[in-house]
């Protein structure tokens, strides 16, 4: 595939690369960039997170301009989270553009959601490079816009939910327990416990501790609602 190939995620994009060899670099997974010796997407990944979370802030500042930091800073950390960025890399259909090895593509790669997550953030960050700060918040603006409306009450998070519902009944605090970790140190998978009195506990995988953490309370909360 040349750096030319990419003309329908352009179009999704909304952007004409002037140096498409930059959304080619941004869609190279580490497995293939070790596998062919070229570069992978991770500093473009670091970039793109950074512009992500200075745009969002804004149109979340902008959007509930009444709201205290603490509302703010919880709608912030729910749209910039990975498996948001896995949601809106779905919609664009990134998964096809993906430079993956043999063995990463076997193992399920194209619907591995922190893959999906990270090369969204390396693709942000490819926008930026290539057409500045407006090319990347019109995109995010566009892709990001209708989440940003449905936020009308601040996001709880779940492990905070979590603790207050076992402290509301004089319960001890929630315990989580990392079960074990699998998978490259580039990419891994925690499969976290979590532990409360009076209830069965819930198992979680995620691409990191805290990720796994909140959708391990998340189910506990899940089974108590029910």
């Amino acid at each position: 595939m040349s750096a030319r190939d990419f003309d329908a995620l352009e179009r999704r994009l909304m952007h004409r690369f002037a140096r498409p060899q930059t959304l080619e670099r941004a869609l190279t997974h580490s497995s293939y960039a070790r596998q062919s010796g070229g570069n992978d997407n991770e500093r473009l990944e670091f970039l793109g997170d950074r512009v992500l979370g200075l745009v969002v802030a804004d149109l979340v500042l902008d959007g509930f301009p009444d709201a205290p930091e603490g509302q703010v800073a919880k709608r912030h950390a729910v749209l910039v989270q990975k498996n948001t960025l896995a949601v809106i890399a779905g919609r664009i259909e990134l998964a096809t553009d993906l430079k993956l090895s043999s063995g990463e593509e076997e193992q399920g790669g194209r619907a591995n959601p922190g893959i999906l997550a990270d090369a969204m953030e390396a693709v942000i960050g490819a926008l930026y490079l290539d057409g500045g700060l407006a090319v990347a918040r019109r995109f995010i603006e566009q892709a990001w816009g209708d989440l940003v409306e449905a936020m009308s009450e601040a996001p709880q998070d779940a492990k905070t939910s979590l603790q207050e519902w076992a402290q509301a009944r004089g319960k001890k605090l929630p315990v989580y327990e990392v079960m074990h970790q699998k998978g490259p140190d580039h990419d891994p998978v925690f499969t976290v416990r979590v532990f409360v009195e009076g209830l069965e506990p819930a198992t979680a995988e995620a691409p990191s501790k805290r990720a796994a953490e909140k959708l391990a309370a998340q189910k506990l909360l899940d089974v108590i609602g029910s």
